[in-house]
């Protein structure tokens, strides 16, 4: 709370640790009918009984259970390092994230939302960082850090976004299109401090994205959320040609294996656009077949 408090530390991080400290809590209680237990105690069955406990008690998924056990996991690193154990009890578990497939908006629902009139003027604001996100692949948080010192003019002329990601410290620097440059403008002088942007809380922006969604009549698959901007920006980008050592690099991604996923994403969209325009070639092919 106190790294939060100074800013050297997401509050999500914070809100994450207290869910994980609450489970633990609770399966502690209910496996060994006690309020704590010393570390000298722990053995590989604990982390695995917790891993059931969060699947089927608490019905998280698998991810959800891999960023869960994280925590306990550094923790006893921690008390290795401080000498509270020698080895750690759990060195025979593994657990890993599973790929999941990223909810995006294809190019022309982006246009939908650019051209939709909100319902009520209050959406306003978040229509315009939900596209301003769309244009830049910044997150939620970076975009609400994001300061005038962040756009400078580059070796080319041109305005760039000069930031580190608040999630991974990794350096993303993004040239300013025309679309998130205007947005830019559009809010000056309107925050009360340095920032650019007045961004609202997290909740209120995905409430509202929810709404803008109805209003731009766009149906999808997943849910979405502001975090789906990111994601429209990494395959809308790499399906108009931007390199994906380019994309990476805009994106802040540490490794590039992780923007490789929005490869694999663009191939279902050619898949799926493919399975579409497939019947409108059956007679074709019924007149091809009967020539072999």
């Amino acid at each position: 709370k106190n790294l939060v408090d100074k800013g050297e530390r997401a509050e999500s991080t914070y809100y994450k640790y207290n869910i994980v400290y609450t489970h633990l809590s609770d399966f502690i209680s209910q496996r060994f009918h006690r309020d704590d237990m010393a570390f000298r105690e722990l053995t590989g069955d604990f982390i695995r009984e917790f891993d059931f406990y969060l699947r089927y008690d608490k019905q998280c998924s698998h991810n959800t259970v891999w960023v869960y056990t994280m925590p306990v996991l550094s923790l006893i690193e921690l008390a290795m390092k401080k000498g509270l154990i020698r080895n750690s009890p759990f060195e025979d578990y593994e657990i890993s994230m599973e790929e999941t497939d990223r909810g995006y908006l294809l190019k022309e629902n982006v246009e939908k939302l650019m051209k939709c009139k909100p319902s009520h003027p209050r959406y306003e604001l978040v229509k315009d960082l939900f596209i301003f996100s769309c244009f830049t692949g910044l997150s939620y948080v970076d975009i609400k850090k994001l300061t005038v010192r962040n756009i400078q003019s580059f070796f080319d002329g041109h305005q760039w976004i000069i930031s580190r990601r608040k999630k991974s410290d990794v350096a993303s620097n993004v040239r300013l299109m025309d679309i998130p440059k205007r947005i830019i403008e559009k809010y000056q002088g309107t925050s009360r401090n340095e920032f650019i942007f007045p961004v609202p809380g997290n909740t209120t922006c995905n409430n509202h994205i929810k709404i803008l969604m109805e209003d731009a009549e766009i149906i999808t698959e997943q849910k979405v959320t502001f975090h789906t901007a990111r994601h429209t920006f990494g395959t809308m980008f790499l399906t108009e040609g931007v390199p994906l050592e380019s994309l990476s690099k805009m994106m802040g991604h540490k490794n590039i294996a992780t923007t490789q996923i929005y490869a694999k994403i663009t191939s279902q969209k050619i898949s799926k656009d493919m399975d579409l325009v497939a019947p409108k070639f059956l007679a074709m092919e019924e007149a091809f077949s009967t020539t072999i």
